[in-house]
């Protein structure tokens, strides 16, 4: 599977997907990483990587089709089978995601559908969670529509809130999760094992250990 990672920060889920491949979990090819701005830092990981890199900025361009087209114009000429969005702050553009339907995967900071949508990213999102008094949070990655974090679920995990946790510790503890189970998610979906129907993902995978439901709090 030729892989395209989209980033806009320091890329430490990219990185966890290029370990991946270096230790032979994720049968991939990491075939460029994509950035919306040059301060990226999935950049400097993907050049130390040897990596191909672009950098397209949504600015430049009059319309989202416009920006899709300058995105599809990279993914073309790298050959891309798959993207993985890691900390990619913009919203693809709706040709992007029709040209990689069921192609595209997003990760997120809680339990989707909450505490999801426009302006909930990173801190955001635990900030929030904290301030709503929930026991639980976690770590989604789904596949990408034309909505924010709407398309179908993939996979879920849970991560207990604490009562004396800062967004800062909370965050600590969900980036540790995504760093295990973005590669897992890519793994199953470069070994054929995801059918997509409608909204509802199945993983052919007997072996695979979910993660047991939380308790009733």
């Amino acid at each position: 599977m030729r892989l395209a990672v989209f980033a806009s920060g320091g890329g430490t889920n990219f990185q966890a997907i290029l370990d991946a491949i270096n230790q032979g979990s994720l049968p991939a090819t990491p075939a460029c990483c994509v950035a919306d701005t040059p301060e990226a830092g999935a950049l400097d990981r993907a050049d130390q990587a040897n990596v191909p890199t672009a950098v397209v900025k949504p600015k430049n361009f009059n319309e989202p089709s416009s920006f899709g087209r300058a995105l599809l114009e990279v993914l073309d000429a790298h050959e891309v089978e798959f993207v993985a969005l890691a900390g990619y702050m913009m919203k693809v553009p709706a040709n992007v995601v029709d040209a990689y339907r069921n192609r595209i995967t997003n990760l997120h900071p809680s339990l989707l559908p909450a505490f999801g949508g426009k302006g909930m990213y990173g801190m955001n999102v635990h900030e929030a969670v904290i301030e709503y008094g929930a026991h639980w949070s976690g770590v989604t990655v789904h596949l990408v529509d034309e909505e924010y974090d709407h398309g179908p679920v993939v996979l879920q995990e849970p991560v207990p809130v604490y009562a004396s946790d800062t967004p800062q510790a909370l965050a600590k503890r969900i980036k540790s999760v995504e760093h295990r189970l973005y590669p897992e998610v890519l793994r199953l979906f470069a070994d054929n094992r995801i059918e997509v129907d409608g909204r509802s993902v199945r993983i052919d995978e007997p072996n695979r250990r979910h993660p047991s439901p939380p308790p009733s709090l």
